[in-house]
């Protein structure tokens, strides 16, 4: 059997409110170091595995965790947020001031729509995610951690639960739906169990801050 803690950062400045220069950058918030502080305490056993988004929030809640247990190996995969609106006409702005923009592209339901350079189309978001759960299954290590982000842990477990087979517009409404309604907190997540002689991923309930890290190998 393997496990997978599937973790969110911690509070970030854009989850707080503030403008932000770029997607990548967005550093925690006092806040979000304290609750990348308790994930590490959280662990009942050592993980084989951490993984890591390349993206700063991702990378600075993980540190906490590859620091109390350093003879783990930490790898950075493309489990990064979802880019979806381009980079450059969102520097400087907060959610708030972005909040038509998302509208606007969701309500497009368009699986191939690139925004502008730096963006991907939810078909490329969901190669990711698809590719990620592929590279998990294969990996020999038995209990992994991914400290990751909202929506790409989200459409992990849209794949896994719904098991889309096609990813047309309204495949792309159902998971937008199914985003808004699984607010994934920070420093939560899933626990994810696969089974190679089962019926493969199997998706636990959602659950909070420090309780996903409590999860054993049975």
């Amino acid at each position: 059997m393997k496990l997978v803690r599937l973790i969110r950062h911690g509070e970030s400045a854009a989850n707080a409110g503030a403008a932000t220069q770029d997607h990548a950058s967005i550093p925690l918030t006092e806040h979000g170091v304290d609750q990348a502080r308790r994930v590490a305490l959280s662990f009942a056993n050592t993980p084989d595995l951490i993984v890591t988004s390349p993206f700063s929030r991702a990378l600075a809640t993980a540190q906490f965790t590859t620091s109390a247990f350093p003879s783990v190996p930490m790898a950075t995969w493309p489990v990064q947020e979802f880019t979806y609106l381009e980079p450059a006409r969102c520097v400087n702005t907060t959610v708030a001031q972005r909040r038509d923009w998302v509208h606007e592209y969701w309500n497009q339901a368009n699986p191939s729509l690139v925004d502008g350079d730096g963006a991907e189309s939810f078909l490329e978001f969901v190669s990711r995610a698809q590719t990620f759960l592929r590279r998990l299954a294969a990996h020999p290590s038995k209990d992994i951690v991914v400290f990751s982000h909202g929506q790409f842990i989200n459409v992990v477990a849209w794949l896994i639960e719904r098991q889309p087979t096609e990813i047309d517009s309204q495949a792309m409404t159902d998971w937008r739906e199914y985003e808004i309604a699984n607010h994934v907190e920070n420093c939560g997540g899933y626990v994810l169990v696969y089974e190679q002689s089962d019926s493969g991923w199997r998706l636990m309930p959602r659950i909070g801050e420090g309780a996903v890290l409590r999860a054993r190998l049975s």
